[in-house]
């Protein structure tokens, strides 16, 4: 499963990400950064990205046109990188069943205190 990392989230991540998630891109990397939503939408969809974001646009994207590309939402509020790193490594078993439903377009995943 390849992520395409929003820009409200670090680039630093795609390193810590890389050996669970291969193929995992930071929008900076691809040339997307600062460009509107839909554009990243539509390049995650031909790419084969799952979008990871803490923006609600992408959440709000995914109740409209589901999939693909599939959404995961990060509800992590002011969590740092290796908070936000950690979350998306511990969760990999259910991001990869997430990945392969059929059905699902959009997973929450929610910081735990």
């Amino acid at each position: 499963m390849k992520l395409l990392l929003d820009e409200n989230l670090s680039p630093l991540l795609v390193q810590r990400l890389s050996q669970a998630y291969r193929g995992t891109q930071h929008v900076d990397q691809v040339g997307l950064h600062g460009r509107p939503d839909p554009e990243l939408w539509e390049f995650a969809a031909n790419n084969g990205f799952v979008i990871v974001s803490k923006d609600s646009d992408f959440k709000q994207l995914s109740f409209l046109h589901g999939h693909p590309p599939k959404v995961i939402w990060l509800s992590v509020h002011d969590a740092g990188t290796d908070a936000i790193g950690s979350l998306l490594l511990n969760q990999r078993s259910r991001l990869e069943s997430f990945a392969g439903n059929a059905i699902e377009s959009l997973l929450i995943l929610e910081m735990t205190a």
